[in-house]
């Protein structure tokens, strides 16, 4: 049943990315799944192959890097249908000074005017995880409001400080209890503990870290690690099946998480202007760069090689979790990868 999908990932471990897992749902049920590759292959950025390098298994961990925003604007939009937030009120009411032009939605549709990112540990090498929050979110608008579209992590962190604001707690704690705990994602969260090192997927050389050598059990994304680890826009860690789960969720109307009308206000095309793709709140539709032959999918990839896929029309989950940024980033053949994964999943479909 996965021989192809295994193919396609022995084609692509370890020239694209040195660990894969891959796992196709049809109709809830696994059609196929693939595991390829070592969660530790590299000690520099020479390539100089580590003296122990575990294999890749179906329940290895791996960072999501943006994947992350979706269980953010998960744990947001659960506040909304709480009235602890909401969607179109100026973002003013919980960060005083802010342009009151800027809201909610347009923060979840990367059209409030904030620059794309901030290397906040660069700029504040010296501060605490909670200065380098407040400077963040004090970032100001300098372009359009409303539009047109700019990817913006700076938007998106803005979003996790609010939903600590609106929920009265820390967000890793906001996602465990409105998403994940729900969910039974056992293996999703931020930080991991110790505990779970063996099954986590290596990301980057970056000798400035602690180690020093490549990155394993703390988030790669250097704005996310500056905030301490837990960020609205980065920091979550995960399985492929328990992100299987999550794009279920949301394919099924989101219960017990979200309401089925406010999945749907999510995954409606919110009109964002100048994008490759349509936006909806939080989530990308029809994303070019990630659903291949399975247009008008939604999703949302992370720079660290991952994928989340969902095609509601054709009863598709697709997620596709890789390390393409061990040891360096950069590397050729990550999009050609995710595209291959979802024309197999097409050909499940059928």
């Amino acid at each position: 049943m996965s021989d192809r999908l295994d193919a396609i990932l022995a084609q692509a471990v370890p020239g694209t990315a040195s660990a894969a897992v891959a796992v196709i749902a049809v109709d809830g049920v696994v059609a196929a799944s693939s595991v390829a590759g070592e969660l530790v292959r590299y000690t520099d950025l020479e390539f100089t192959l580590a003296p122990e390098r575990p294999a890749a298994q179906r329940d290895s961990i791996f960072d999501l890097a943006s994947i992350s925003k979706l269980f953010t604007t998960a744990a947001v939009l659960s506040l909304t249908e709480d009235g602890q937030a909401g969607l179109d009120e100026p973002v003013a009411r919980w960060l005083p000074g802010k342009d009151p032009r800027v809201t909610l939605r347009r923060l979840l549709t990367h059209t409030a005017g904030l620059q794309a990112t901030r290397r906040i540990d660069l700029e504040l090498p010296d501060a605490d995880p909670a200065t380098r929050m407040a400077a963040m979110v004090a970032t100001p608008v300098t372009g359009e409001v409303g539009g047109p579209y700019l990817y913006t992590d700076v938007g998106m962190v803005t979003v996790g400080r609010i939903a600590e604001l609106a929920g009265g707690a820390p967000l890793d704690e906001l996602v465990r209890a409105r998403v994940t705990g729900p969910l039974g994602l056992a293996d999703t969260g931020y930080n991991p503990g110790a505990d779970r090192l063996p099954r986590i997927a290596a990301t980057e050389w970056k000798p400035e870290r602690p180690g020093p050598g490549c990155v394993r059990g703390r988030v790669h994304d250097e704005t996310a690690y500056g905030l301490g680890g837990v960020a609205g826009h980065a920091g979550v860690f995960s399985t492929a099946d328990d992100v299987l789960r999550f794009g279920e969720n949301l394919r099924l109307g989101g219960g017990p998480v979200l309401r089925p009308d406010t999945v749907a206000e999510m995954l409606r095309d919110q009109g964002a202007e100048g994008a490759a793709f349509r936006h909806g709140l939080g989530v990308r539709i029809g994303d070019p760069s990630i659903v291949g032959p399975l247009e008008g999918a939604f999703g949302h990839s992370g720079f660290t090689g991952t994928s989340l896929v969902v095609d509601p029309v054709r009863r598709l989950t697709v997620v596709l979790l890789t390390n393409a940024v061990h040891p360096v980033r950069g590397r050729d053949g990550i999009r050609a990868l995710r595209h291959a994964v979802a024309t197999e999943a097409l050909r499940l479909a059928q």
